[in-house]
């Protein structure tokens, strides 16, 4: 194991970290940082809980090691809110309005998981919808909510009524 200096851009801000060679992002993000919004339940990618983006791309940060995140830029969901106004992103807007959580494990990484689906896809269909999220477990069962509350987020972000 070999310890190593590396600077990591989260949610717009600049960090330095110490890590070793086998940590993992989500390790780093929760123990080091204190973003514990980015959760762990199975540790072993097969949930999607632990759900951040890297350069807008959704990513297992349980299976990603802290080093690979070097020179990109993480998004947790602390940073989807509006940086100016701490207005909530139009996902975590519909998820608390729309009853899209429940025990809240998946929230985070189900949210992530849909903001870069959209970012491609800015008028999905239900079915897309279902396939983007498939990644991610709901242990409650709420996908059906899951999914209206992705379709309402779009349908706000696509008529320019908050950032997105």
């Amino acid at each position: 194991m070999t310890n190593k200096h590396m600077a990591l851009t989260v949610n717009g801000d600049r960090h330095e970290v110490l890590v070793n060679s086998t940590e993992t992002l989500a390790d780093v993000l929760r123990d080091k940082l204190g973003l514990i919004g980015t959760r762990l339940f199975c540790n072993e990618g097969e949930c999607g809980a632990c759900t951040v983006l890297i350069d807008g791309k959704a990513i297992l940060s349980c299976m990603t090691l802290a080093l690979d995140a070097e020179g990109k830029e993480v998004t947790t969901i602390e940073g989807l809110s509006d940086p100016l106004t701490n207005e909530l992103h139009p996902l975590q807007k519909t998820f608390v309005e729309k009853s899209g959580m429940q025990c809240g494990v998946c929230t985070p990484g189900m949210i992530l998981a849909a903001k870069a689906f959209l970012d491609e896809n800015p008028e999905p269909t239900e079915d897309e919808v279902r396939v983007a999220i498939s990644g991610n477990l709901c242990r409650c069962g709420n996908y059906r909510r899951i999914v209206e509350c992705i379709l309402d987020a779009a349908e706000i972000m696509r008529e320019g009524k908050v950032h997105g």
